[in-house]
């Protein structure tokens, strides 16, 4: 399954205004549930930190991918953020993250989660659309920069 797939454009956040990871989770959490009133944005939360807890997702080069798998969900869902100042996640590399994908999946799922995370990492490995999408002008433009690039891919 396609990145693109799972990613909902209005869960695309263009200019993250938290500086602190717990408010970027809830940030990212309120773009996620907006357009899918069954979630409750204290479960997202309750899984992310306890996710970040067994180790941060920040994984470098300014990225951080937050995850966690919550019960009574039928699919995966995305959401997407950056944030131009940059905000300390506790990255393995000790820099500030700026762009986030942020993944819950089914509590059951296995493989479809793995390859999505490894879907996402693939797509922000290349330092190229990491800048493509530090420069791009809004909501819309971050969107069609990963769907372009996941087409590439």
């Amino acid at each position: 399954m396609k990145i693109s797939d799972l990613l909902n454009p209005a869960a695309v956040v263009a200019d993250i205004e938290s500086r602190e990871k717990v408010k970027v989770l809830a940030e990212l959490t309120d773009a996620l549930i907006a357009g899918d009133n069954s979630l409750q944005k204290d479960d997202v939360m309750q899984v992310l930190q306890e996710r970040e807890r067994l180790g941060s997702t920040g994984i470098g080069d300014g990225v951080a991918i937050p995850h966690g798998k919550l019960k009574g969900i039928p699919e995966l869902m995305l959401a997407f953020g950056r944030s131009r100042g940059g905000v300390d996640f506790d990255s393995m590399d000790g820099k500030p993250a700026h762009l986030f994908f942020l993944l819950i999946a089914p509590e059951e799922s296995v493989g479809v989660h793995l390859k999505t995370l490894a879907r996402i990492s693939k797509l922000l490995k290349d330092s190229a659309v990491r800048q493509k999408l530090l420069n791009a002008t809004d909501q819309d433009d971050l969107y069609q920069i990963i769907v372009a690039e996941e087409g590439q891919g």
